[in-house]
């Protein structure tokens, strides 16, 4: 049963990079045609937006759809229950948002951008559909499902924004594009993830799930808070303009980051929650974890800020060039990641809640000080950028640090996992950047830089075949056995 469940964990790790790979290389398309329309302002304008939706959209999940992965013993009155709880939520806060959307407006000294506000807000309500279906191709294991819809709503939703921002309605592409594609997902999730809300509501249940997600919620709402913060003050206290190059430089190896390393973990909670009681094995799986999303994840950073010049300057024109050293910068950032995730998910699966919100606590109090220091002390947005890095770093050690004692799986021992692929990632890197000096237009660069990083980092990987490499190989041949197995 155990190897069966791990081959079942590949498979669907398989699928969910698919889908989001899939997802991101489409996304990461629209997103390029739509900067090359598009000013940088009108990026500034919607990512201050989301500073608002992204709050209140945590509001609306509340953590249920968590505890609905993690708790062993849901029924369908725990799942509809979470359902119109959500959709209550949706409407309570698309109410606050509507009627306080004037004075957003002022406080972010950004004019119009309440009647943006109050379209874009219309989000949470597929939003609270969407946190339920998510739950239950979780606990189902049906990535398949989740990847031929978040395809098709990624293309459809850009199809739409491409069609608007060609068409001169500016922001409002943007805005769209980004409803539509939460709407288009969670209709479709509707007619192929065999889940129907029923007429079932109990306030017990939402209460005992309640007790559990609480700590979840609100360690959620720091940690977007804490994020969105930093959007906030650099587009109050600079302009949109800043806030887009900022933005702009984020999204690239946010997108890369997701791609990989949120597949792992969207697959890890699951099989963690099924190994809560039995700490060995859980470790063993947190390790794997560990290192196959850093030995993706690193290579993918290091690269990407070793190309960062010309890769901008072909994708979206010298209009964006001030986002490199942002584009950077963050690669160091998300560089971190799969070790923070990691360790949250583990804890999670175990429902440590309490410990969760507790490391929140520390990380967002420390965090807040780090961007209050770089905003007042130093002047212009690129410190800003490093202080997210610096805390990311101190982060890194305070998500590790429960789990040596939980499962006996410490920092230490975790960067003694990580270091082969840190070790080929620096390499490739340097080689890469070198290269950059290289006399060339962006374009045959770019082919040049992508090419040699590529094959640098192959070629390490198959003289020193690291754990997460001989792992990743394996997963790979179980997942065309199984499809030759069910071809006829």
């Amino acid at each position: 049963m155990s190897q069966q469940r791990s081959r079942k964990a590949a498979s669907s790790f398989l699928f969910k990079l698919m889908e989001s790979l899939g997802a991101q290389i489409i996304a990461l398309v629209v997103k390029i045609i739509l900067a090359r329309i598009l000013l940088p302002e009108d990026y500034g304008v919607l990512a201050m937006l989301l500073v608002f939706t992204a709050i209140a959209q945590t509001f609306v999940q509340s953590g249920l759809n968590t505890a609905l992965i993690q708790r062993q013993d849901i029924d369908e009155t725990d799942r509809s229950t979470v359902f119109y709880f959500s959709l209550g939520m949706a409407a309570l806060l698309y109410a606050i948002l509507f009627f306080s959307a004037p004075w957003l407006s002022k406080l972010c000294k950004m004019p119009g951008l309440d009647k943006y506000l109050r379209v874009l807000a219309l989000m949470l309500f597929p939003g609270a559909a969407l946190s339920v279906q998510n739950a239950h191709v979780a606990r189902q294991m049906e990535f398949r499902k989740l990847m031929l819809a978040t395809l098709v709503s990624t293309l459809l939703s850009g199809v739409i924004g491409i069609i608007m921002a060609y068409s001169g309605f500016g922001i409002w592409a943007l805005v769209w594009q980004q409803l539509s594609a939460q709407l288009i997902l969670s209709l479709i999730l509707f007619f192929v993830v065999k889940w129907r809300p029923r007429w079932l509501f109990s306030i017990r249940r939402a209460g005992n799930l309640f007790r559990f997600s609480w700590k979840l919620l609100v360690s959620s709402l720091m940690d977007t808070g804490y994020r969105k913060l930093r959007s906030f003050v650099i587009g109050r206290e600079f302009d949109s303009e800043a806030l887009a190059y900022y933005e702009q430089g984020a999204l690239y190896p946010e997108l890369m980051m997701n791609a990989v390393n949120g597949s792992i973990q969207s697959v890890m909670l699951p099989v963690l929650s099924e190994q809560q009681n039995e700490p060995d094995r859980l470790k063993q799986t947190m390790r794997r974890s560990v290192m196959v999303s850093s030995f993706l994840v690193l290579p993918m950073m290091a690269g990407l800020a070793a190309v960062a010049k010309p890769l901008v300057l072909l994708l979206l024109t010298d209009k964006w060039l001030p986002c490199v050293p942002f584009l950077q910068i963050c690669c160091i950032d998300f560089a971190f990641y799969p070790i923070h995730t990691a360790n949250l998910q583990a804890i999670n699966a175990m429902g440590r809640s309490d410990v969760f919100l507790r490391l929140e606590v520390i990380k967002k109090a420390y965090g807040i000080g780090i961007l209050l220091i770089t905003v007042f002390c130093f002047n212009g947005v690129l410190p800003i950028a490093w202080g997210a890095v610096v805390s990311t770093v101190l982060s890194s050690f305070v998500n590790a640090w429960p789990n040596k004692k939980l499962i006996g799986y410490g920092y230490l021992e975790q960067i003694r996992d990580i270091l082969p692929p840190v070790g080929m990632a620096l390499v490739m890197f340097l080689l890469v950047s070198l290269l950059g000096l290289v006399p060339l237009s962006p374009l045959p660069l770019l082919a040049v830089q992508v090419a040699a990083g590529v094959a640098v980092y192959a070629l390490l990987s198959l003289l020193f075949r690291p754990e997460a490499f001989r792992y990743l190989v394996e997963a790979v041949k179980s997942f065309i056995a199984k499809r030759k197995e069910q071809t006829p």
